[in-house]
C-alpha cells in the first residue's frame, strides 16, 4: 500500500451557480438553504461529498462496477451498506458471529480492508458499526459548509407538465377544462451566487487510513471537476471557479488554518449592483503575509 501523506494541507473551494438550487433543504419544501439572519446561502459538506463520491464513480469505474483497486466507493447512490461490509468479511474469511474474543480482531481486520477499498473511507471516514460490524474511521479529509458571498434571493418559478400522472387525474380536468391541461408545480432559483468552502486534512489521521498523495491528487482533480458531471436541471448552471491549496512543511502545521483562510477575500465589484457573473466579484490573494513553513497553489 502506498505510504500516507506526511504533510498538512488547508483549502478554499470557490464555487458558482447560475440559475439554479445548488442544495435545497427538504425541510424547507426543497428551497435553497439560507441563513435566516444574513441572507446569506449555505451548501452542505455532505452535498459537497456526495459531488465528490460521484466524480470518483466516474472517473475511477465505479460507476461501471468496475472500480479500479483501492478506488470503489461505500457510499453511493441507492447503495446497501450492509452488503458492502459483506464483501470485508467475506474477503478476509470473517465470521459474524465470532466469539467475543475475537470479535474485536474481526472488526480491526475489517476496518483495515474498508479503508484499503473505497476511497471515500479512506478520505471522508465512516461508521460502520451496522450489524456486520466493520468499526468506525475518522478520514483525514473534511468540509466545512460552503457560505455564499452575498446574501442570496431565491426566485419561486412556476412551471407546467403537458402530461398528468393518472387516468383519473386526466378524466377529471377534460371534465372541469374540456380538456387535459396537465400539471402544475413550482421550482425554486438562485439568479446567482458565488460559495466559499474550506477544506482540512490532517496526516496523522491519513497514517490511520492509508490516504496516500496519490489519494490526494485524485481528490484535487475531482474538486476542480465534480461539477462538470453533476450537471441537472434544477442545479442550473455550477462551476468550481479557484481551489486554493495550502501545505505545511511540517505535519503538525506551520500556522493556524484560520489565518490561511484570512488570506483569501472575495468582494463584489461593484456593490450597488446584484451580482450575476463571476466577474462581478474579485478573489484578492495577500501573497505577502503567507507565514513562513507554508506553501499556496493555485488551480483551476
Amino acid at each position: 500500500m502506498t505510504a500516507a501523506i506526511d504533510k498538512r494541507y488547508e483549502f478554499v473551494l470557490l464555487f458558482d451557480v447560475i440559475n439554479g438550487n445548488p442544495n435545497g433543504d427538504p425541510d424547507a419544501g426543497n428551497a435553497p438553504r439560507i441563513d435566516p439572519e444574513t441572507g446569506h446561502g449555505f451548501v452542505s459538506d455532505v452535498c459537497l461529498k456526495r459531488k465528490i463520491r460521484n466524480y470518483i464513480c466516474i472517473a475511477k469505474g465505479a460507476a461501471n462496477n468496475q472500480p479500479e483497486d483501492g478506488y470503489d466507493i461505500y457510499v453511493k447512490e441507492q447503495g446497501i451498506l450492509a452488503q458492502q461490509h459483506q464483501r470485508a468479511y467475506d474477503a478476509k474469511g470473517l465470521k459474524k458471529d465470532a466469539k467475543s474474543q475475537e470479535k474485536a480482531k474481526q472488526v480491526t481486520i475489517a476496518r483495515d480492508w474498508m479503508c484499503q477499498t473505497f476511497f471515500d473511507v479512506r478520505m471522508f471516514g465512516a461508521v460502520m458499526t451496522l450489524d456486520i460490524n466493520c468499526g468506525q474511521v475518522r478520514g483525514p479529509v473534511q468540509l466545512s459548509f460552503a457560505s455564499s458571498a452575498d446574501p442570496i434571493t431565491s426566485l419561486e418559478q412556476s412551471i407546467t407538465r403537458k402530461a398528468v400522472a393518472t387516468e383519473k387525474e386526466a378524466n377529471s380536468q377534460i371534465e372541469k377544462h374540456g380538456q387535459v391541461t396537465g400539471t402544475m408545480g413550482r421550482k425554486e432559483i438562485i439568479p446567482y451566487a458565488l460559495y466559499t468552502a474550506h477544506g482540512f486534512i490532517s496526516p496523522h489521521l491519513a497514517k490511520g487510513t492509508g490516504f496516500s498523495n496519490e489519494d490526494l491528487s485524485v481528490l484535487w482533480e475531482a474538486l476542480e471537476n465534480m461539477f462538470e458531471h453533476d450537471r441537472s436541471a434544477s442545479r442550473g448552471e455550477m462551476a468550481t471557479r479557484k481551489l486554493f491549496i495550502f501545505e505545511h512543511e511540517s505535519p503538525l502545521g506551520n500556522a493556524p488554518a484560520h489565518k490561511l483562510f484570512d488570506l483569501i477575500r472575495v468582494k463584489r465589484k461593484d456593490a450597488s449592483r446584484p451580482p450575476r457573473a463571476f466577474t462581478d466579484y474579485e478573489v484578492m490573494v495577500d501573497q505577502d503575509s503567507l507565514p513562513s513553513g507554508v506553501k499556496m497553489m493555485e488551480k483551476v
